[in-house]
């Protein structure tokens, strides 16, 4: 049986290695990595050591190995980007999420090569909108991110809705609006960690946690509610997606469920054995205004586009996280 090589850009970082790992289980495809690993010390490299990847390709030399790779290429999963939220280079930003991007979307085309890449639950900017997943021209054309990140994913899920109306898309195209994820790779992340990275430390050790007060009446504090997703369901998505070629569109990806922060402090605590303490402080007055205090992924298209795979509960997936990953010897996926 020929086997299918898959190019995962972004592969060496949190939710592309965790996509690379659940590839490679499968044991049907070739997997490539496009990434930068910078220092030793960050640790991005450890992401992949468990797994066989087929080559390594710098940035730098992504359109050339495509090129040379263009026929036996079966589909490439883009995960690379500017990730941080409070990044302050807009330049950096758009030139990364939105150039590249609709650069790679223009080859994948020309190539008929399938493309499955990453958006953002920032598209929906404070979520007065709601989250509905409306991926037409109109609906995303509506949404006002509030940030450079945002912005730049809403603008390329907006380039390739409107090139996929006038027919001039990949054979597969497929955007995902991630929520709030969370699992095993993500520690040289540093201040975009998960919440449950961040406190795990502390749990621990038996200390108390700090979680941000609520200035908003409506919410207790700790009740500011996110939608968690464990990165597990997250690269089962795409690797569903790449047996379901006919599966088209931007979609969003999260759990279905609204979440506190307590709850998932709380979990964690559970996860590792100890009894809760948290505390609150006052939410940053340079993020308050700007603060979103509920996301909640309507996720029925995924299903009625035919995804029948568990989305697992908060406690479940923050269970195997700490059992399986923060407290082990061996972190890593």
């Amino acid at each position: 049986m020929t086997r299918r090589l898959i190019l995962v850009t972004g592969g060496a970082g949190f939710i592309g290695s965790n996509i690379v790992a659940g590839l490679a289980a499968q044991g049907a495809y070739d997997v490539a990595v496009c990434d930068r690993l910078r220092s030793a010390d960050l640790g991005k490299w450890r992401n992949l050591a468990k797994h066989p990847i087929a080559d390594f390709v710098s940035p730098e030399g992504l359109f050339d190995w495509l090129a040379a790779n263009r026929t036996q290429l079966d589909a490439v999963v883009h995960m690379g980007a500017v990730s941080s939220t409070t990044e302050p280079d807009a330049d950096k930003i758009i030139q990364t999420n939105f150039v590249l991007s609709k650069a790679l979307w223009l080859w994948c085309c020309e190539a008929g090569v399938r493309l499955i890449y990453a958006s953002s639950a920032a598209t929906y900017g404070d979520g007065a909108q709601g989250f509905v997943d409306d991926d037409s021209a109109h609906g995303l054309a509506a949404l006002r991110p509030l940030n450079p990140y945002g912005w730049s994913k809403a603008l390329f899920d907006l380039y390739a809705r409107r090139a996929a109306d006038r027919g001039e898309a990949p054979p597969q195209w497929t955007g995902l609006k991630f929520f709030n994820v969370y699992g095993p790779n993500e520690a040289h992340k540093g201040a975009m960690r998960s919440v449950a990275n961040q406190i795990w430390p502390k749990v621990r050790d038996g200390e108390a946690v700090t979680l941000y007060r609520s200035h908003n009446p409506r919410y207790p504090d700790g009740g500011q509610q996110r939608d968690f997703v464990f990165v597990k369901d997250v690269d089962a998505v795409v690797c569903w997606l790449l047996q379901a070629p006919k599966v088209s569109g931007v979609f969003n990806l999260g759990s279905g469920q609204a979440r506190s922060f307590a709850d998932l402090a709380h979990a964690v605590f559970v996860a590792a054995n100890r009894a809760p303490r948290i505390d609150y402080v006052d939410t940053p007055v340079a993020i308050r205004d700007a603060y979103q205090y509920y996301t909640c992924a309507e996720m029925g298209r995924l299903r009625a586009a035919g995804y029948e795979g568990p989305l697992t509960p908060l406690e479940v997936g923050i269970a195997d996280y700490v059992q399986s990953y923060l407290a082990a010897r061996d972190p890593y996926r």
